[in-house]
């Protein structure tokens, strides 16, 4: 009977058939940031728990702000050069890479499997970093994701396939993205600004240069923050892996200062039916030429040219994300970046 057990949990756990992971440490840091001063505003009286007498709060004083958040894994015997850094996208955070909505282990165990040392980031004003004041502090307010935004926008299915009833919406026939855990994943967004680009990029360079040399695994927004972080240090940056990145830096940068770093470039299925990631593709792959035409490695993994069809924009939580992030981790390789 227990035998029939154990090869019932290893049946729907595979991955309590692999080897535990010798983790030398685990912890966190927040970087970067700045203190704020606010004052003017009026106090007023609140009560924080049932049951407790009322205070009187006053919001006025200083505040710790524009800080960005991290957590690292590092391994007893980690068999890459640098720590990976896992970069997340748009009114999300890094749990993207921890585990799938469908519960299977995500990108960060998978890179930790395959030897690296991983680094798994909150960008500034998301999930553990935090908010401050608005827009006492960060211009602007924020911008809430509907649950239907992303059906179309990560190309999960067609965006009039969207519907709040789960047996009513349709997707591609071929995606990767599993389906019945959308609502599950949609619990993972967060509220974003669409005015802080600069806050975040200042805290973004801050933590490269806490936390690096390393290698960046970047996604979506995400994208364009690592570019520029390789441009303002090139000499702590080994190698950039974007997932579609949603920007690029402007035509006048110098990618002659990131002809040193190979970048490479990772797009899934149903680009050319959507106008917007035409749009976003065009943009990026102009920079790869900006780097190449200044000597630099700059390489595209198209997956579906490559055989891998109905990879959605979060192919980390695609059925088949393990396949992908073994092709990235063969690019790394082939890098000379493992030892």
């Amino acid at each position: 009977m227990k035998k029939l057990i154990a090869a019932a949990l290893l049946a729907a756990f595979p991955a309590l058939a692999q080897e535990p992971l010798a983790v030398r440490e685990i912890g966190s840091l927040h970087i970067g940031g700045r203190i704020a001063t606010i004052e003017g505003l009026e106090t007023r009286e609140i009560v924080f728990s049932p049951g407790a007498p009322p205070m009187r709060l006053n919001p006025n004083g200083q505040f710790r702000v524009e800080q960005m958040y991290a957590q690292y894994v590092r391994l007893q015997n980690p068999r890459a050069r640098y720590p990976l850094l896992l970069w997340h996208g748009g009114g999300l955070t890094g749990v993207t890479f921890e585990t799938t909505p469908d519960g299977r282990p995500g990108w960060q165990m998978f890179f930790l499997r395959q030897g690296h040392d991983v680094f798994t980031s909150d960008a500034m004003e998301r999930g553990r970093s935090g908010w401050a004041r608005f827009p006492e502090i960060l211009p602007g307010e924020p911008v809430f994701r509907t649950m239907g935004e992303g059906w179309g926008l990560f190309r999960v299915g067609p965006q009039e396939g969207w519907n709040a009833n789960p047996a009513q919406r349709r997707a591609f026939d071929n995606t990767r993205f599993p389906v019945p855990a959308w609502d599950q994943f949609m619990a993972q967004a967060v509220p974003r600004w669409a005015t802080t680009d600069r806050q975040i990029q200042a805290a973004y360079d801050a933590y490269v240069q806490a936390a690096c040399p390393c290698v960046i695994v970047v996604h979506s927004q995400g994208g364009n923050f690592a570019f520029n972080a390789a441009l303002t240090a090139p000499d702590k940056v080994r190698a950039i892996i974007a997932i579609e990145p949603s920007g690029a830096p402007p035509a006048t940068a110098d990618a002659a200062r990131v002809r040193g770093i190979p970048h490479l470039v990772v797009w899934g299925d149903h680009i050319e039916g959507n106008a917007f990631w035409r749009g976003v593709r065009t943009n990026v792959t102009r920079w790869q030429e900006q780097i190449r035409a200044a000597g630099g490695v700059a390489e595209t993994l198209d997956l579906p040219a490559s055989g891998i069809a109905g990879s959605s924009h979060m192919m980390m939580m695609d059925t088949n994300s393990d396949e992908v992030a073994a092709r990235i981790q063969a690019w790394i390789q082939s890098k000379g970046l493992m030892r």
